[in-house]
């Protein structure tokens, strides 16, 4: 198709909801779309400069030819949309996954209809309730109907003429009480459908109907004196409560409903479906998306609003929502809300979503390793409001004690792990006393311009340990060698984990549980702990060197082999001669007890003028 086919095709689209299908050269179906307007919605895919992303410029390339059906209303277009997507599955569409195959309870289209679960759905007629996510769940429902109306599960093809002639015999299932005997017309045809009608009211979650009518026979059989009636119609009545105690509950107040929330990612998102009938939950179902072309949530939401009531029916006339959608569904409301009961269901459903999104990413990672570094490094990118992500991060943190031994480490992390082979320690050279700012500044310098001098890559972050004094400090120096804004740099403040960014006085806070979080704690404690470490190690130095290495002939080495047995310099001062050659030999051990003898005479000496 030419060019100026397709712009006849774009111009002559009518302004009215309809679905439009997209096809390539070999007409395939590469992408079906909704639409309020065609006209509009298709004309913004060919008028467009520049895309939001690369793959909607390729499918853009890729179309060769278009169609389109007109439907009456938005959730017409939403229904047809998705019953295309299920039946091609176009290569650019969403994909949505369940997370397994769920049972069904059907009841089948015959003259005495059959109630049996199934994975199967065959169109003939039969009516589906569910899917069951939980199959205990569903196995308590059928055996609540078995109680309280009994049904047959024979094939027998049963009508009026054949069940007066007597061809059918009663077995087991009427002796123990799992079926009324309709083949023998124990049951009447009326009777059995009647039962068939309170069974659609049961799986439907509308309880209050049964229960009504269960209280009605029993208080009829009692009126009538059929005590042994009533009190089996009480004992169906007790069970329903029981089973209705064990439901989710929410709010007889909310009447019948649905709920979606969303929990999503960069390249998948994770939809919860709650249906609400009477104020009992009657279905809970989880939906994973795998996207194709970067899709806002509310796109998802509308996919799945269409996927679940082409499923379920659309007789619930209320949908509650985590984010608001521009859609209109005639005769149905669509509300966020943001208190009260409504509010509680839509919390229920976004923790339902979170939790199945924690699930599948623990099932992915495990798998796959390198899927959890991917969405930690896009999670901090996007916690952080990073231009990248950060796989390369350095923190630096200070030590030094009353201004004396004054020392800085810097730890690296690479995709949110420590990297300790490229930890780096300083020795401070330029600082006197305590001043933390001028440490910063004098190892933030040496740190980077050696790695600009050898070549080597900058990382992604910097994170410094300290306040708004310390960053800002850091960012002069990266001012002063020219890479700052090459890298981005933030402050990490101890006392309420506060964010600070250069140059914006108000810090940010990140979620306490959050990942990002606790990745750039691990770094600040990890920098705290190596340069202690480090610190002490040098502090001890300065002690063996001030004590020890003053004597003649005595080195660092043979001060640390005094140390290490006698635990103090006074104790190597009161050791006897033969106690110090036994580990540093004789030659040494006189001179050590030499210059002892000679200092306390000195003392004694400089007492007595």
């Amino acid at each position: 198709m030419t060019p100026d086919r397709l712009k006849d095709i774009i111009r002559s689209l009518p302004e009215k909801p309809g679905v439009y299908k997209y096809f390539d050269d070999a007409s395939t179906i590469i992408y079906v779309g909704k639409a309020k307007s065609l006209k509009k919605r298709v004309s913004s895919y060919f008028t467009k400069q520049h895309y939001e992303n690369r793959k909607t410029a390729v499918l853009v390339s890729k179309i060769h030819h278009i169609e389109y059906t007109v439907v009456d209303t938005e959730m017409d277009a939403l229904l047809l949309e998705n019953s295309l997507i299920k039946e091609f599955q176009p290569k650019y569409n969403i994909s949505l996954k369940d997370d397994k195959t769920y049972p069904f309870i059907r009841i089948t289209a015959e003259r005495f209809p059959r109630v049996f679960h199934t994975r199967q759905q065959i169109r003939d007629g039969s009516e589906y309730f569910g899917p069951y996510a939980n199959v205990k769940v569903m196995h308590t429902v059928l055996d609540l109907i078995k109680k309280l109306y009994p049904t047959r599960n024979c094939n027998l093809v049963m009508t009026p003429t054949s069940i007066a002639q007597g061809k059918f015999k009663i077995c087991l299932e009427y002796q123990i009480g799992n079926c009324m005997g309709p083949c023998e017309g124990k049951q009447t045809e009326a009777e059995y459908l009647a039962n068939i009608s309170h069974i659609r009211h049961l799986l439907k979650g509308n309880l209050g109907e049964v229960k009504k009518h269960l209280k009605q026979l029993m208080l009829d059989a009692a009126a009538d004196f059929k005590f042994e009636d009533a009190q089996r119609y009480k004992e169906k009545l007790d069970a329903l409560e029981r089973y209705q105690s064990k439901s989710t509950i929410v709010s007889a107040m909310l009447g019948n409903l649905e709920v979606y929330s969303i929990s999503s990612l960069e390249k998948m998102a994770f939809i919860n479906y709650l249906r609400v009938s009477q104020g009992l939950i009657v279905v809970s179902r989880n939906i994973e998306i795998r996207k194709r072309l970067d899709e806002t949530d509310e796109d998802l939401l509308e996919s799945a609003i269409g996927e679940m009531r082409l499923q379920y029916g659309d007789d619930c006339k209320e949908i509650v929502l985590s984010h608001q959608l521009d859609l209109e569904l005639p005769g149905v409301g669509i509300t966020v809300p943001k208190l009260g009961e409504k509010r509680k269901l839509l919390e229920l459903s976004m923790k339902n979503a979170l939790l199945y999104k924690q699930e599948k990413l623990l099932q992915y990672e495990k798998l796959n390793p390198d899927v959890r570094v991917d969405r930690l490094m896009e999670q901090m990118k996007k916690d952080l409001k990073l231009t990248e992500q950060p796989r390369h991060i350095e923190c630096f943190d200070n030590s030094n004690f009353q201004g004396s031994y004054p020392v800085s480490a810097c730890v690296v992390f690479r995709d949110g792990k420590p990297a300790k082979n490229d930890y780096r320690h300083f020795n401070v050279k330029t600082v006197e006393g305590p001043n933390d700012f001028a440490t910063m500044q004098e190892v933030i310098g040496r740190r980077y311009r050696r790695l600009m001098e050898e070549g080597k890559s900058l990382p992604q972050l910097i994170v410094v340990d300290g306040g708004k004094g310390q960053l800002s400090a850091a960012v002069e120096t990266l001012k002063e060698i020219g890479v700052y804004g090459k890298l981005a740099i933030v402050g990490i403040a101890k006392r309420l984990e506060e964010i600070y960014y250069p140059e914006d006085p108000l810090p940010l806070y990140i979620d306490k549980k959050s990942e990002t979080l606790k990745v750039i704690q691990q770094m600040r404690d990890e920098a705290h702990r190596f340069g202690i470490t480090h610190h002490r190690a040098r502090r001890s130095k300065g002690v063996i060197k001030t004590s020890l290495t003053d004597i003649p002939g005595v080195g660092e080495e043979t001060a640390r082999m005094l140390l290490k047995t006698f635990r103090s310099a006074r104790r190597v001062r009161e050791a006897s001669a033969e106690m110090l050659a036994e580990v540093v030999g004789k030659a040494k051990a006189t001179q050590i007890k030499l210059y002892f003898e000679q200092e306390i005479k000195a003392i004694e000496a400089h007492e007595n003028q």
